[in-house]
C-alpha cells in the first residue's frame, strides 16, 4: 500500500514506528498512573493512553504493551487502580516511567482492595471486564467500582510531543 500526503507534510506511507509516534505525541494528554495488586505486592507504571469508556456502566480504558510487566499484572490480578496526577506530580510520572526522585517517594492507598496513588487528582478502583488485543497492545476495559475526586482538583499533568506541558492560565 502506498499513499501520498500533501507534499507540505514531507511523510509518505508507509511509515516509520517513530514517525508515528511523533505524530501520535501531538494529541495532548493527561498523566496516570496504572496499579494493580497481585499476591500482596503493588505494582504500578505511568501511562497517557487512558480514557473514559461508558456512563452505563462506569467503565474506563487503558492501552498497555504487551511487552510491559504491567499486562500480565492486570490480567493476574483481574482489577487495576488509576490515578489521575495532577500537575505537581511530574516527579511520580517520573517515578513509576523509571526516572526515580531523590527524596520524594509516592504513597499508595487502598481503594476497594485496588492500590492508587495518595494525593492524586482523580483515584478510580476497577474491576476488569475485557480484554482486547490491539496490535503489540490491549485495551484493558475496567468497571468502576470505586471514585474518589479531590475536592479542589490541581491543573492536570499533560504531556504533549513527548514533554510535560501545563494548561495556560490554569493554576
Amino acid at each position: 500500500m502506498s499513499l501520498t500526503v500533501a507534499p507540505e507534510s514531507g511523510v509518505t506511507l508507509p511509515f516509520t514506528s517513530r514517525e508515528f509516534r511523533n505524530a501520535m505525541g501531538q494529541f495532548a494528554t493527561g498523566v496516570v498512573v496504572v496499579t494493580a495488586n497481585t499476591e500482596g505486592e503493588v505494582h504500578a507504571m505511568t501511562a497517557n493512553s487512558f480514557m473514559s469508556g461508558s456512563l452505563e456502566p462506569p467503565l474506563v480504558l487503558v492501552s498497555i504493551a504487551k511487552s510491559a510487566k504491567m499486562h500480565e499484572r492486570i490480567t493476574k490480578a483481574q482489577s487495576f487502580g488509576i490515578s489521575i496526577l495532577a500537575q505537581d506530580q511530574e516527579w511520580c510520572s517520573n517515578h513509576f516511567a523509571g526516572k526515580t526522585h531523590p527524596v520524594l517517594v509516592p504513597i499508595f492507598v487502598q481503594l476497594e482492595h485496588v492500590p492508587i496513588v495518595e494525593g492524586a487528582n482523580v483515584q478510580v478502583a476497577t474491576v476488569l471486564r475485557h480484554a482486547y488485543e490491539c496490535g503489540d497492545h490491549t485495551l484493558f476495559v475496567g468497571e468502576v467500582t470505586a471514585l474518589v475526586q479531590d475536592q479542589g482538583p490541581a491543573p492536570p499533568l499533560v504531556f504533549h510531543a513527548g514533554k510535560y506541558a501545563a494548561i495556560a492560565g490554569a493554576n
